[in-house]
């Protein structure tokens, strides 16, 4: 039992190390370990969010210390995905309508980690309002459908659309996180309150641990790429387990 929880705590740390390296708070990989072990959804998306709310922090800190925060990126997003957020929070999806949706986004997170965007020299084009707000709210209602902060779908649309660099787009989608995994799990307690898991604190603390050094080496420009290939190929089988089970 004791060798189990510390294996646990130990993915849980490397995720949020990984994910905040780029701007994200994890919760799709702790989803994905959750799902692996059997948990219920109806523990997965408060607890994912908890863990999403304290390493998304950091990871903004980080970078916003760096100087990659562009408040005019981040707020059309923002503006409509919150309330989004809290609505998905409130609703319930058929286990296995629920665990399709994941699945989708583990493969979206995939595709994040393993194609990497290093021209930081390509143009950058001006977001409009409409964009931004349809796609924020767009982002905000799956986030609070499922129990993630959004960035894995935001920082891919960022990057492809060319509305940020890398490491602006790890700043905005830290905070987007951030603010999404709040209102989301306000909507989770509203709607009858919310489960966790046992051993719950040592949880968070693992991924806080996890987040803070990704957060730092990640704003000064540190790169895993191996490690993040295992990470993507973990994903791989939790979407598998949850695409066929």
């Amino acid at each position: 039992m004791i060798s189990s929880l510390v294996v646990l705590l130990l993915f849980l740390a490397i995720i949020a190390f990984l994910y905040s390296s780029v701007g994200h708070g994890g919760a799709s990989g702790y989803l994905a370990v959750m799902a692996i072990m059997g948990v219920a959804p109806a523990i997965m998306k408060p607890s994912a969010l908890v863990m999403n709310l304290a390493v998304s922090l950091f990871s903004f800190i980080g970078f916003y210390r760096a100087g990659h925060f562009k408040f005019n990126l981040f707020w059309p997003f923002a503006l409509a995905s919150v309330p989004l957020a809290y609505l998905g929070g409130t609703m319930t999806l058929a286990d296995s309508l629920y665990k399709k949706i994941l699945a989708l986004c583990i493969l979206i997170s995939i595709f994040r980690l393993i194609f990497q965007f290093r021209n930081e020299k390509e143009e950058i084009k001006p977001i409009s309002i409409s964009a931004g707000l349809l796609s924020g709210g767009a982002i905000g209602l799956l986030s609070g459908m499922i129990g993630i902060g959004g960035g894995i779908v935001l920082s891919p649309l960022m990057l492809l659309m060319r509305w940020a660099t890398l490491k602006q787009t790890a700043a905005v989608s830290a905070l987007f996180i951030f603010v999404n995994s709040l209102s989301g799990l306000y909507g989770q307690i509203q709607k009858g309150g919310i489960q966790v898991t046992d051993n719950f604190q040592w949880a968070v603390a693992a991924t806080i641990l996890g987040g803070l050094l990704g957060s730092y080496y990640g704003s000064q420009k540190f790169n895993v790429p191996t490690l993040r290939y295992l990470l993507a190929l973990g994903l791989v089988i939790a979407s598998a387990k949850l695409i066929f089970t």
